[in-house]
């Protein structure tokens, strides 16, 4: 029996670039989640019927929403709920269990590379039947719903296990209980040579960092290409990750780089985040940059079965540096740059006008799912390091003697206060007419703007997606507030210097972007604006 639940609006409720991400305390208010659940399910149309995936990165509050969500599925006239065994769905597994089983769409409840548990962050986003993202019309229509709405609905019905694969009825409604890892696994084997990778002996370590790539990792390198035991570090999936903060960067990886940096480094070292779509690469000795990564992936992705015919094109985010750029020109394909946020790469790929896609928050993948995929990434590491059987080193080198190199990194301000935060973006937008021009110690500015962009797909325009400024030479410094974290507002700042082939390609990345980084706080004022004289993590 449908029961109607009396209810009134949060204010909010916008989802961000994914989804909606606050605080556990705040979801456990009262209908806090279940409003925003049924404000999805009252704007997605054809529903009745249709099949719901439903899975996420096992965080604090992960199973209680599920078993939530499957009742409001159920009277909310859904046909079919499958849902991860455990409650566990990485979001490129979620992804392709949508466009595999023809579902209508998907929750995915993560707050990706965020730390969880009782006083930590959840999330939830809806991804659409392509398997990414909700586009920004969606989005909007959802928060517009969470303004105004005043009744959830349920079905009366026991918590269902989670744990045993199988079908159960909730109300009228069947709900799968599913292999999480077994389908992407297959997935994962039509794209690389396991046989190659597998005969090259290759040793490695990665940190599954107490997260959702845990089974996935274990499953497909110590069993399908058989590292040995204990390759996959802190493979459990914890509701707390174990205390670790699930973002794959060097200051919450930093026991994986020091194993990577030893004397007796293994081959290959990598890691992923909360919900599985990011990904840290590491060879013995040496630190690739997500940027750099993307970019040499691209230039190498021929290597693996999936993508010998060669790549459409190539897309990065406006903030990612400009090295794939660089490779999609020598291939004579396109490169886009576009806004933040997995959605925008979504249409390219269903356009089939770009292969591979990449983001310097660690996020890259391609047109096998519509999300960006951490274990995707290491399994196309894997299989070029096997087929070159050069490591991991000689391959970035190589990369630099023949396309230069962006020296690159990310300086976070995280938690700012958010009028600090917008006022500096303001006097940002305010000076660009002034910047052109002006010198800066030894860099000179090209151009300066606000980053907008008219997607060649569907014409949709996308503005106030970051402020770029542009020296002489290929350098530049972009600023941009997140929408991924849960208080206040995080300011990023990219740094990005070009030596061109035949420079000062091997210095300390520091060094080569001290002067960057003096012009960025000379442009912006960030010490006088935030009152933060460094900032709070470098990637």
């Amino acid at each position: 029996m449908i029961r109607t639940v009396s209810t009134t609006p949060y204010t909010d409720q916008k989802p961000g670039t994914s989804g909606l991400r606050k605080k556990v305390k705040v979801f456990q208010q009262a209908n806090y989640a279940e409003n925003f659940v049924q404000s999805v399910f009252d704007v997605v149309e054809d529903k009745a019927g249709a099949t719901l995936v439903i899975g996420g990165d096992g965080r604090f509050l992960n199973r209680e929403v599920i078993q939530v969500a499957i009742r409001m599925a159920a009277a909310n006239g859904f046909g079919r709920v499958i849902v991860g065994r455990g409650g566990i769905l990485s979001t490129p597994a979620a992804s392709h269990m949508i466009r595999k089983r023809g579902a209508i769409g998907g929750l995915v409840l993560s707050a990706s590379h965020n730390p969880g548990g009782p006083d930590e962050d959840f999330g939830i986003k809806y991804n659409i039947a392509n398997g990414g993202p909700a586009p920004e019309g969606v989005t909007d229509a959802i928060n517009a719903r969470t303004l105004e709405i005043d009744r959830w609905l349920t079905v009366d019905a026991d918590d269902i296990d989670l744990d045993s694969d199988g079908e159960v009825t909730v109300g009228d409604m069947p709900v799968e209980i599913v292999d999480p890892v077994e389908d992407y696994a297959a997935l994962m084997e039509t794209l690389f040579d396991f046989d190659a990778i597998r005969a090259a002996k290759l040793t490695m370590a990665f940190d599954a960092m107490s997260a959702v790539t845990g089974p996935y990792a274990k499953e497909i390198l110590e069993r399908r290409l058989g590292f040995a035991p204990g390759t996959v570090r802190n493979g459990e999936p914890l509701p707390d990750f174990g205390g670790h903060h699930p973002d794959p960067n060097l200051v919450h990886a930093h026991a994986l780089y020091e194993t990577m940096m030893a004397p007796d480094a293994p081959d290959f070292g990598a890691a992923s985040d909360g919900d599985g779509d990011r990904n840290l690469i590491i060879g013995k000795h040496r630190f690739v940059t997500p940027s750099d990564s993307l970019a040499m992936l691209a230039a190498n992705a021929h290597l693996a079965p999936g993508y010998a015919g060669g790549l459409k094109g190539i897309a990065r985010s406006m903030p990612t540096s400009a090295a794939a750029d660089r490779v999609a020109q020598a291939l004579g394909i396109p490169a886009y740059e576009t806004p933040t946020g997995w959605k925008f790469f979504g249409n390219l790929l269903d356009a089939d006008m770009a292969t591979i896609c990449g983001e310097e928050s660690a996020g890259t993948g391609s047109d096998h799912v519509r999300e960006k995929d951490g274990l995707w990434a290491v399994l196309l590491w894997l299989n070029i390091l096997a087929v070159r059987g050069e490591s991991v080193d000689t391959i970035a080198r190589d990369h630099w003697a023949k396309f230069g190199r962006n020296y690159y990194a990310r300086h976070d301000y995280e938690g700012v206060e958010t009028p600090r935060a917008d006022a500096l973006m303001a006097a940002l937008r305010a000076s660009l007419a002034t910047l052109p021009g002006r010198q800066f110690g030894d860099l000179t500015v090209e151009t300066a703007d606000e980053f907008a962009y008219t997607d060649p797909t569907d014409g949709s325009i996308s503005r106030n997606q970051g402020v770029r400024i542009l020296f002489e030479g290929g350098s530049r410094v972009v600023f941009r507030l997140s929408g991924t974290g849960t208080t206040g507002a995080t300011l990023r700042v990219y740094l990005e210097r070009y030596e061109p082939v035949g420079g000062d390609l091997d210095r300390d990345t520091g060094e080569m972007l001290a002067s960057i980084v003096a012009a960025a706080e000379s442009i912006a004022g960030i010490a006088a604006h935030t009152g933060r004289t460094a900032p709070d993590v470098i990637t």
